[in-house]
């Protein structure tokens, strides 16, 4: 089926493509709803990193605030950010985003630009004074990023690293300074699939960039002064940045801060000094709101722990497929493994096999190689056995 619909005017028809999610009602009237159900049939499983799988309440929701926001008779996008609607979304986004986490009124929630790699530098900038070090745990690509933007600000103490093994387990039994300032962690590594299941124990304030996992499990709030994430891999699409900071944490620092990179800045303007991301930021509330139907983060949770047992244990038992990460620190939104020893040559083929079932990006980073399965809160597990399927069956024919 072809994207494209007759359109009656009174003296003449067009045939015109559209983007899938946007209906146009014809003379015979086709409701938004049943035309948004046909397309989300056709849909394939979405298994790429980022920007990643949204739920489809989610998608058709945004659509129809694409065309037409509440009662206004205008697009999400066109809105005015001051206006009391965008006002009434970005306030209920803030206070939900808190509310999931279990965190209390002595956090802001921010709504910002620049992706998680702006705070690599933002964080230290506001938080680090020129002398004072800050600790972090070199687990992958992105906490390697965060680490070298430390030095234009103060000193920065890795304290352990799992490079040794590229990546593949999260380090342990490493003593954490009780005069740092910070421990920076990163709790969910995309490219290696490796995660955090418990936190260290300490009395400094641990900031987390929770990009990939935010919202998919409950965390023990007293123990973070600064959560991060990118709203793109588990949250809402490409273009707004979730900060919830503690406030105690801010205005101690002895530099001069630009005013834009200046997180009270945006604490006073309540996310709304400049113009900011209005549809990410929507659809990230959106998004929000589905996570506290579906149970809030404890549900979550317990989606997620199912969904990842279903594929771990293929690949466990599968003679064709081996997982790349430490079991005890395996991730359960994003899945790397690679072919046995001895079936390498079949990569490329799996790979096709997949797509054409509909099973998308599920090619693995170079530096893993093989193949990465994200399974993020929005999969469902009709995706994954639609996965482990095809994997049993390539093993039927080829093992």
């Amino acid at each position: 089926m072809e994207f494209g619909f007759w359109i009656v005017f009174p003296e003449i028809q067009i045939l015109q493509q559209i983007n899938p999610l946007i209906p146009i009602l014809n003379h015979e009237r086709i409701t938004f709803a049943s035309e948004f159900k046909k397309l989300i049939q056709m849909k394939k499983y979405n298994f790429f990193a980022g920007p990643a799988i949204l739920p489809a309440s989610v998608l058709e929701q945004a659509s129809q605030a694409a065309l037409s926001f509440g009662d206004m008779g205008l697009s999400i996008l066109e809105i005015s950010h001051r206006s009391k609607e965008f006002t009434a979304v970005l306030e209920e986004a803030r206070s939900l985003a808190k509310e999931l986490l279990g965190l209390g009124d002595d956090y802001e929630t921010l709504f910002l630009q620049g992706g998680a790699s702006s705070q690599f530098f933002m964080i230290p900038m506001n938080l680090l004074n020129e002398g004072e070090t800050a600790c972090y745990v070199n687990t992958g690509n992105w906490s390697n990023k965060a680490i070298k933007e430390v030095e234009h600000f103060g000193n920065v103490n890795v304290l352990a690293s799992s490079k040794d093994e590229n990546f593949t387990y999260i380090p342990k039994g490493y003593d954490i300074p009780s005069d740092a300032k910070y421990l920076h962690l990163t709790s969910n590594n995309t490219i290696f699939g490796t995660q955090y299941h418990s936190f260290p124990d300490t009395d400094i304030p641990i900031v987390c960039d929770m990009s990939s996992d935010i919202f998919s499990r409950p965390i023990p709030g007293e123990k973070f002064g600064l959560i991060y994430a990118g709203a793109q891999k588990n949250m809402g699409p490409a273009g707004t940045t979730l900060v919830i900071v503690r406030k105690d944490l801010l205005g101690k620092v002895k530099r001069s801060i630009p005013t834009m990179l200046d997180y009270n800045t945006h604490i006073e303007k309540a996310s709304a000094f400049n113009t900011p991301p209005v549809f990410p930021i929507y659809v990230s509330l959106l998004t929000m709101r589905w996570v506290k139907e579906q149970g809030g983060v404890s549900a979550m949770e317990l989606h997620n722990e199912e969904k990842g047992a279903l594929l771990y244990d293929e690949i466990d038992s599968n003679p064709l497929f081996v997982g790349t990460a430490r079991r005890e620190d395996r991730s359960l939104m994003n899945v790397p493994f690679v072919m046995a020893k001895g079936y390498e040559e079949l990569e490329s083929e799996f790979l096709n096999i997949c797509a054409n079932k509909g099973c998308m990006g599920l090619k693995g980073y170079r530096t893993v190689g093989g193949f990465r399965a994200s399974i993020y809160n929005a999969m469902t597990k009709e995706g994954i056995s639609t996965l482990v399927e095809l994997m049993q069956d390539f093993a039927r024919k080829k093992g």
